[in-house]
């Protein structure tokens, strides 16, 4: 559930806070006066897009922050595997806006914006003002009824979506192997001749590493040797070397031991680097007395390195690419040589592979079916609710035949909203108040699926009105009582049904518009639903009117449990 909203430097609110209730939560206010900012703030902080124009450009970083009870068991495991600490089951969403960056934390934990979207998800549900226009599209219902019988169906189409993919490969191999005889025998013929250039070449594991050191060692030979002869004279000359000097130094030494048994010490390590220096001298002169050039080796060192550069730039840039490039020629050659026997062999895992995907849609469409029967039931049960005079409702699922990742399976919503009338697609038929309600009927069908506690409604009010805006603020008001809704409205049917009233208001401050928010009780209630029933005056007779559809928004929670 959804605890507390605080929006900082973000469009027309400078700062504001809220703290919601459980239930149904409304929130009313003049056209403009910032109630759709405060939607798009929410869906700001679970991760989604920030608008360029809702960042203000003198209030510094823009913040969002959502608290949440968090008691889902799901959520919590998840929250536990991306080791996000939990203090008494609450969860700090945070998202902070500065120019182009944005910085997402979790209880304080930096993360990204896919996880702070994933984790979201567990927690609230947005429907937008303009998402009941996606039920014209058939893809929508799918993923309606999908989600529906999720339970049972996903298993299903893990399992389909993978024979799907196995399909399409063998699909793509059978295509590679058409072509006529002609095509196959230059292809086969040009295999051969790049096998044998590979396998002629008997490359080995670090080989061209090894060629590359001697080449360079080879190439840099009269280099090296000046180097050695230039060192081994400063180390062991005869004159003012290294060697010379420390001889020197050791007989100096050695010279005045007897005045003073300290001096030890010093000896000895003298002693000591002059053994080693003279042992370096020996080693590097036996070393250089073995460095040999040979025009022939170096002949062979550069033929063999260009033969396998030659080959890396035509089948790999290194040599164990080469040789799973070879592999792979082989594979092909071999199955062009047995080309009918692999064509037979491919095409009976096709025509398998293929069955089975068969299979698993047509467990997909039972599925389907099955959900789609009682979905219907309870579907016409929530439109009879909402005001649709005898309602006939159905959901089509259709084997098309042709089978897809997600099976093979077309479906649409089918109604008829007045008596007599022929059942037809929803999207050809349905106004946009019908819409509205027809979502508002899946969402409440669609809450026991799920371990969503917040429902969020931007103006599910749209295109309605009387009997029927009085239906859709009783079911509501029935939807608060086992999660907490959060909903804009312009009605004051909806704003009366309301356990926590918000009123969203412009004010104008030190030369600049703002919004704030603001929890309305008592007398102000009934003031802001006769503001809502009567416009630019509000009479006694208004007012009356209000008292009078407060009274009996109570009455009937009071009668449906409500206290």
């Amino acid at each position: 559930m959804l605890l507390h909203l605080h929006v900082k430097n973000l469009a027309l609110i400078r700062e504001t806070e809220i703290d919601f209730s459980e239930g149904l939560n409304i929130l009313t206010g003049e056209t403009g006066a910032g109630k759709s900012i405060l939607i798009g703030s929410m869906t700001m902080a679970l991760g989604g897009k920030v608008p360029k124009e809702m960042l203000r450009e003198d209030g510094g970083p823009a913040l969002v922050e959502l608290v949440f009870s968090a008691d889902c068991p799901g959520l919590l495991k998840k929250l536990q595997e991306l080791e996000i600490p939990m203090d008494d089951k609450e969860l700090i969403l945070s998202r902070k806006i500065t120019g182009n960056r944005s910085i997402c934390r979790l209880n304080g934990e930096t993360v990204s914006t896919s996880v702070l979207k994933e984790v979201s998800s567990w927690l609230i549900d947005i429907h937008g003002q303009h998402e009941h226009q996606s039920l014209l599209n058939k893809k929508k219902h799918l993923e309606i009824l999908d989600a529906y019988a999720h339970e049972e169906l996903l298993p299903v189409l893990h399992d389909l979506s993978k024979r799907f993919q196995i399909c399409q490969n063998l699909n793509r191999e059978l295509e590679q192997m058409s072509g006529d005889t002609g095509t196959r025998e230059r292809e086969q013929s040009l295999l051969e001749f790049e096998i044998q250039e590979i396998e002629e070449a008997e490359l080995k594991d670090t080989e061209d590493e090894l060629l590359e050191q001697s080449y360079r060692r080879m190439v840099n030979s009269r280099k090296i040797l000046e180097a050695l002869s230039a060192v081994r004279g400063l180390c062991g000359g005869e004159e003012m070397s290294a060697s010379e000097q420390t001889g020197r130094a050791c007989r100096e030494l050695s010279g005045v031991l007897q005045y003073d048994e300290g001096l030890e010490n010093f000896n000895d390590q003298l002693q000591e680097i002059d053994s080693q220096l003279q042992d370096f001298v020996r080693e590097l002169s036996d070393y250089m007395e073995g460095f040999e050039f040979s025009e022939q080796e170096f002949r062979d060192t550069e033929e063999r390195l260009n033969l396998i550069n030659h080959l890396k730039a035509k089948y790999g840039p290194s040599i164990p690419e080469v040789r799973m490039h070879l592999e792979e020629k082989q594979k092909r050659l071999d199955m062009l040589v047995h080309y009918d026997q692999h064509r037979k062999q491919l095409q009976e895992e096709y025509e398998k592979a293929s069955k089975e995907l068969m299979d698993c849609c047509q467990e997909a469409h039972g599925i389907r079916v099955k959900a789609a029967e009682k979905l219907t039931v309870l579907m016409k049960e929530q439109l009879g609710e909402l005001n649709f005079l005898d309602v006939q409702f159905e959901i089509s699922v259709k084997d098309t035949g042709t089978p897809s990742a997600a099976g093979f399976d077309d479906v649409e919503f089918l109604i008829s909203t007045n008596p007599g009338e022929p059942m037809k697609p929803l999207g050809k038929i349905a106004s946009g108040g019908e819409l509205s309600r027809v979502m508002l009927a899946i969402k409440t069908v669609m809450a026991d699926q799920d371990e969503i506690d917040t429902v969020i409604f931007d103006e599910i009010d749209t295109g309605i009105s009387g009997r029927t805006a009085q239906k859709v603020s009783e079911k509501l008001a029935l939807i608060g009582q086992s999660r907490q809704v959060i909903c804009i409205t312009h009605l004051a049917q909806l704003a009366s049904m309301a356990d926590g009233h918000y009123c969203i208001e412009k004010q104008a401050l030190d030369g600049s518009t703002q919004t704030r928010i603001r929890r309305l009780s008592g007398e102000e209630i009934t003031e802001e639903l006769a503001r809502i029933l009567g416009g630019a005056r509000i009479t006694d007779a208004v007012r009356w009117n209000a008292m009078e559809m407060r009274r009996l928004a109570l009455e009937f929670k009071k009668k449906k449990g409500k206290t």
